[in-house]
């Protein structure tokens, strides 16, 4: 087991002084941590002049509709893979959605 590194790191997010882990909304957690890690994206962008795939998981359930704007906004040019359990939050912002699997029953179908 390692005990040095980034993951051991402990990280304080705070909102006008207040600590967002122990104060903050579930969408204002989620905004810091989706802030983190578009950041983390510019910065392997300048480091090995390449833009990372960004994978993300029920992106949108805990953001309101101009966070969910923003952040689609924020990832248009960058190759994103995202779970979900529906896709009605990415029509009504008007997101590209270039493909879109279903799977149902263990089967995966494209459409």
């Amino acid at each position: 087991m390692s005990m040095t590194g980034p993951h051991r790191d402990d990280l304080l997010f705070e909102v006008k002084g207040v600590d967002i882990r122990r104060f903050g909304s579930q969408g204002q957690q989620r905004t810091a941590a989706l802030s983190l890690k578009l950041a983390e994206i510019e910065l392997v962008k300048r480091a090995i002049k390449d833009t990372p795939v960004l994978l993300l998981d029920d992106v949108l359930s805990e953001l309101d509709s101009s966070r969910q704007q923003y952040l689609l906004d924020s990832i248009h040019d960058i190759q994103t893979l995202i779970t979900c359990t529906g896709i009605d939050d990415f029509i009504e912002n008007k997101f590209q959605l270039n493909k879109v699997f279903h799977v149902a029953d263990g089967v995966v179908c494209e459409g």
